[in-house]
C-alpha cells in the first residue's frame, strides 16, 4: 500500500521557486493533499492538474499585516488533523505551527531559510517599516520566533534547500539538517537563440535589489533588459524606468511563457541579497544562459565566475552590473552555453525528487538534528 502524505506550505501567492518546488513535491507524490493558505490567480496554475485534494484555508487580505496574521492564524488552528497521514512536509513561515497542535506519523521540514525578518534580516526588516508599524512588527516576531522554533524543533527531519540555509539553521535554531537542493527543471529549460535582451527573472522586492539592474540599463541604452516578474514594487520600479525605451515589463508569466523567454535572452541577471538559494540562475544555465549575479548567499553554489557567468564582488550598485554586463559581453555569452547546461544537470529535478522519497518514506525512527 502507498504511503498517503500531504505538504503544507504558507500560500501560494506567486509562481516563486518555493511555490515551484511545492508542486514538484505533489506531482512526484500522486494523491498527496496540499494544505496552504490561499492560492492567488497569478500562481493558480501551480495547483491545476494536481490529483490530490486541495485544502485551501482562504487565509487571504490585501492589507500584508492582516494576511500574515490571517495566515498564522489557519495554520493554527485550522490545518487538517495530520494523524491519519503516513507523512506531513511542511515549507515556509507559518505552515510549520500547524505541527504544534498534530503530527503525521513522520514530519519533515524543507527550509527554503528560518523566517529572516525574525532572525539575520530583523534589523532591515524594522528599520523598513514606519514607526507606527513597528510595534505590530516587533509583537509578530516576539509571537512567531518561539513557536517556529518550537515546531522546528518537533520534526523528524529538516531538510535546508543549499549550505547558506543549512549555515542559518544551526547558528540561529541550533538544528542540524540535510541537503537536498531543489528540484530545477532541466528538460523544460532549453536554448532557444542568443536573443538581443538581458532578462530578470526576481520578484520585484526590495532585497531582490531589481531597482539596480533598471539604474544600469538606463545608463546602457544601447542593452536591452525585459523584466518578467512581479511584486509589491511593480509600481514603484515601473516608475523608475519611466522613459528607458530599453526597458520592458512583462509581468507575471506562466511556465511556457518563461521558459522561452529565458531560452531566448542574452543572458539572467539576478542580484538579491543574501540569496537562500535561487532557482533563477540555475534554470537559466540550464538553458544555456550565463547569469550576473552577486558572489553571495546561494549563488556561491551555483554560479562558476568566469565560466558560467559573472559574479559582482562586495556590495552591487548601477555602476557595477554595467561592468559585469560589460566583462560577460567581452566573455561572450553564447561562449558559455556548454558550460552552464553542464553545471545546471547537477540540480535536476530527478536527483531532488529521489532524496526526498528517501527521507519522506524512511521508517528509521532517529531524529535528524
Amino acid at each position: 500500500m502507498s504511503a498517503t502524505g500531504i505538504v503544507l506550505y504558507d500560500f501560494m501567492g506567486v509562481p516563486g521557486g518555493a511555490e515551484k518546488l511545492t508542486r514538484t513535491l505533489l506531482q512526484a507524490n500522486p494523491g498527496t493533499a496540499l494544505c496552504t493558505g490561499f492560492v492567488l490567480p497569478e500562481a493558480g496554475w501551480l495547483v491545476r492538474r494536481l490529483d490530490g485534494p486541495l485544502i485551501d484555508l482562504r487565509a487571504y487580505s490585501a492589507i500584508p499585516a492582516l494576511k500574515i496574521a490571517k495566515v498564522i492564524r489557519a495554520f493554527s488552528r485550522r490545518s487538517p488533523r495530520l494523524e491519519a497521514y503516513d507523512w506531513a512536509l511542511f515549507s515556509g513561515s507559518y505552515a510549520p505551527l500547524a505541527a504544534l497542535r498534530t503530527r503525521a506519523r513522520r514530519n519533515v521540514l524543507y527550509c527554503h531559510t528560518p523566517p529572516r525578518f525574525c532572525y539575520d534580516l530583523r534589523e532591515h526588516y524594522r528599520s523598513q517599516a514606519s514607526i507606527l508599524l513597528r510595534p505590530a512588527l516587533d509583537a509578530l516576531v516576539a509571537y512567531l520566533e518561539p513557536r517556529y522554533r518550537e515546531a522546528v524543533n518537533r520534526m523528524d527531519v529538516v531538510v535546508a534547500n543549499s549550505q547558506n540555509v543549512q549555515s542559518r539553521l544551526a547558528r540561529y535554531l541550533g538544528r542540524e539538517s540535510v541537503i537536498v537542493h531543489p528540484p530545477i527543471d532541466t528538460s523544460g529549460y532549453r536554448w532557444e537563440e542568443d536573443g538581443d535582451f538581458y532578462l530578470s527573472v526576481a520578484r520585484l522586492e526590495p532585497l531582490k535589489r531589481v531597482g539596480l539592474l533598471i539604474d544600469a540599463f538606463r545608463g546602457m541604452p544601447n542593452r536591452q533588459l525585459v523584466v518578467a516578474s512581479g511584486g509589491s514594487e511593480a509600481t514603484q520600479l515601473r516608475q523608475r524606468a519611466a522613459g528607458a525605451a530599453n526597458i520592458r515589463f512583462t509581468g507575471w508569466l506562466e511556465e511556457e511563457a518563461l521558459q522561452q523567454l529565458v531560452g531566448r535572452c542574452r543572458a539572467v541577471l539576478y542580484i538579491p541579497v543574501d540569496e537562500d538559494f535561487g532557482m533563477s540562475p540555475v534554470e537559466a544555465m540550464a538553458a544555456g544562459k550565463p547569469v550576473v549575479g552577486v558572489a553571495e548567499g546561494g549563488l556561491l553554489e551555483t554560479v562558476l565566475d568566469g565560466e558560467t557567468g559573472v559574479l559582482i564582488e562586495g556590495a552591487p550598485d548601477a555602476m557595477k552590473v554595467q561592468a559585469a554586463v560589460e566583462a560577460l559581453e567581452r566573455l561572450g555569452p553564447s561562449s558559455l552555453r556548454a558550460a552552464c547546461e553542464r553545471q545546471a544537470q547537477g540540480f535536476g529535478r530527478d536527483t531532488f525528487v529521489r532524496r526526498m522519497h528517501s527521507i519522506l518514506r524512511d521508517t528509521t525512527p532517529a531524529r535528524v538534528g
